[in-house]
């Protein structure tokens, strides 16, 4: 049981890493194209899970292996169940799910912006 404790701590902590990349990515990406793409589509993977039907691959991990450590796993979505807890007590998944796509949303922009940019400089 402790096995499945320390990977569900693992998982949470791939999950917060993940969450970092998709919020911070744009700062590590200008030098490589491959790491900008991969973070492009971070991001609209990102969209996906918080306005679509599915389940962050990461949540339904982490609550199999909470279940098989004999702790009652969560039901609400990862952000909800973590920020709600601690910074956001009072607010509905849906306002953090559009505040999550909203990050998403600005860091393409930034992209976008970088695009423009870059056009205008060659033009």
């Amino acid at each position: 049981m402790k096995l499945y404790a320390s990977l569900a701590t693992a998982v949470l902590a791939a999950h917060l890493a993940w969450i970092a990349w998709v919020i911070f990515g744009c700062l590590l990406t200008r030098r490589s194209a491959w790491l900008r793409w991969f973070h492009i589509a971070s991001l609209i993977y990102g969209i996906a899970i918080e306005l679509g039907p599915w389940d962050c691959p990461l949540t339904l991990v982490e609550q199999a292996l909470l279940g098989r450590a004999g702790v009652t796993p969560y039901n609400e979505g990862f952000l909800f169940h973590y920020l709600q807890a601690v910074i956001y007590p009072d607010v509905s998944p849906l306002v953090l799910a559009w505040c999550g796509t909203a990050v998403c949303g600005v860091n393409l922009g930034v992209y976008g912006w970088r695009l423009w940019r870059a056009k205008w400089r060659d033009s």
